[in-house]
This record gives structure tokens, sequence and C-alpha cells, in this order.
């Protein structure tokens, strides 16, 4: 297989895309999503997506939950809300800081074989300060690894899992327990279990580019010790976090961020001394992650054709 990279600087006919990291992220201006988009638009604005890894559309307060999906319907065929979290109508996960937090660095749903392809996130609340998002190109990270540990990664798997839920570690360690919001949260989120081995470097579908398949679902590295596995999941986690890797985005009412989940991590920054924050999300369908050698993931345990067909 030919490995490539999507092609900085390409000239957009009817987006204006203004990038703001060197490595990852965009700016979307002068589109209007609360009406469908055209077809020669929308692909134009995916094309950005694969290319920038995370895009951001300011200033949208008339997108309703509807209007959401019909964007992100124009970008692929939606997903339902979640495998195990129910979710509102039209394929749209709630996530709220009442029910926990997602502040450890994760790409969306990986725990089961089809990885979505694209998430698209909507600020509904947003707290009077903090609460920002932020990226990780696990592309780039991989390609600045050292080559000698390119090929070692090139050769591991890992097995993800929702039991791994990346809110309980920060959770358990709080004084006083557990909300009952957040236990009734998690309770459902494992309600159903999911395991999926993965390779640790996956290969793009649509661009080519090796990219890190990791996060804060995996539970361990097939084959290592405890130990061992711990210890190269932080060594390779640390590289996909180094902030020249990263961008950060400070919400407003209205904004819209759309990413490529396949060449991404992110992290919802727990900053806001518990006010209230809502998002409201919809995933995208994506494909079986495959290795460097062709091998794709392999379902150890859960069946998730009724969350997402396979793209």
């Amino acid at each position: 297989m030919t490995i490539t990279a999507p092609t900085r600087g390409v000239t957009y006919r009817h987006l204006d895309v203004r990038r703001v990291g060197e490595h990852i992220g965009a700016v979307v201006e002068g589109v209007d999503l609360t009406s469908p988009l055209p077809a020669t638009i929308a692909a134009e604005f995916r094309r950005a997506v694969l290319e920038h890894k995370v895009v951001f559309v300011r200033g949208q307060p008339g997108l309703d939950d509807l209007a959401h999906y019909e964007f992100a319907a124009g970008l692929g065929t939606p997903t339902a809300p979640h495998p195990t979290v129910r979710g509102d109508a039209n394929a749209v996960l709630p996530i709220d800081s009442s029910h926990g937090k997602a502040n450890a660095w994760h790409t969306d749903v990986t725990f089961v074989d089809r990885v979505p392809a694209i998430s698209v996130l909507r600020a509904v609340t947003l707290p009077s300060f903090g609460g920002t998002t932020a990226w990780a190109n696990t592309a780039h990270a991989y390609v600045t690894l050292h080559p000698a540990v390119q090929a070692m990664a090139e050769r591991l798997w890992a097995v993800h899992t929702n039991l791994y839920d990346y809110a309980a570690d920060h959770d358990e360690r709080r004084i006083g327990g557990i909300d009952v919001k957040e236990q009734a949260y998690r309770d459902e989120f494992g309600s159903d279990v999911f395991e999926t081995e993965h390779p640790v470097v996956r290969v793009h579908p649509e661009t080519g580019e090796r990219a890190l398949l990791l996060g804060q679902f995996v539970k361990r590295i097939v084959g290592l010790s405890t130990r061992d596995s711990s210890a190269l999941f932080e060594l390779l986690q640390r590289q996909v976090t180094t902030l020249e890797n990263t961008v950060r985005w400070d919400w407003r009412p209205g904004d819209v961020a759309v990413w490529d989940n396949r060449a991404t991590q992110h992290y919802a920054v727990a900053d806001y001394a518990g006010e209230r924050r809502v998002m409201h999300r919809i995933t995208v369908a994506g494909d079986v992650p495959v290795s460097v050698d062709g091998v794709t993931s392999t379902v150890r345990r859960g069946d998730a054709t009724g969350y997402s067909p396979a793209a």
C-alpha cells in the first residue's frame, strides 16, 4: 500500500479555510450549517476535515438537533448515538458534565470494531469560563516517532474496552464518592460489554496515512506484562499529546467542531468549577481498522452492528 498524506495548502473553491496550527486545526468561515450543504460544498468540507484533522465553525446559534443531523449526514452515514448510552432523536448523544467529564485523552468509541470516521460536536450550554477542548494529531504523532519505535509499534495490538471508562480513574479519586447521576451514567455506559483488539498503528482508509490508535479505552497491549504494557502505552501516548501536536479550542455559543476520529484524540478540559457544560455529538460511520500488514481488527466481545454499519 502506498502511504500518502493529505496535501497541505490545497485550494478550496467554496470554503474559506484558515489554519490555526501547523500540524492540526483550521477554522472554516462563511458557511451556514443551519441549512443542508450542497453536495459539492459538503465534499469540500469533508476534505478540509481530512487535511486539518479538526475544523471549527464559529457562531451557528440557530443549529438545532435536526439541522445538526442533516449536516452530519452530508459527511457520511450517522451512527446510533452510542453503543450503550441512550441518546436523543436523530442520532444525537448529549454529553452533559452532570453525568461525568471526558477529561482524558481518547478517540471516540474505539471499543467497537467499526470505529467512527467523523465526529460532529456542537456547544449547547457552556460554563462562564473554562471548558475548552484539545485535539491531537495521531498521524503526525506516528510520523515523528523514531523509525525503530515506528517498526515496533506497527507490530503491536491493543485491547480496547468500554469497561475501561476514561471517566472512572478521575471520579474514584474524589472525596465523597461518585454522584448518583454519574454512577447511573457509568452503569449505563458499561451495561453491554464491548472489547476489540485493534492494531496500535492503523492505515487511514482515505488518506493512506499511518496513525496511532490508542487513547484511554486501551486496557492493555497484547502479549506484554502489565508493567511493560503500561510503560509502552505511556511512551506512545506522550508522543500523541506533545503540545506541538495539539490544538485547543475556546468554545463560544453555537460553535461546531468536526474531526477525523481515525487520526485524532481529544480531551475535554474540566476547569469550570462545577458549572454545567452540555455538548451534542453525532458520529459518522467508519470502517474496521486495518494494520500495516492488512490485518483487520478483531472483536473479542460484543456486537456493534446495532450501533453502526461498517463503512
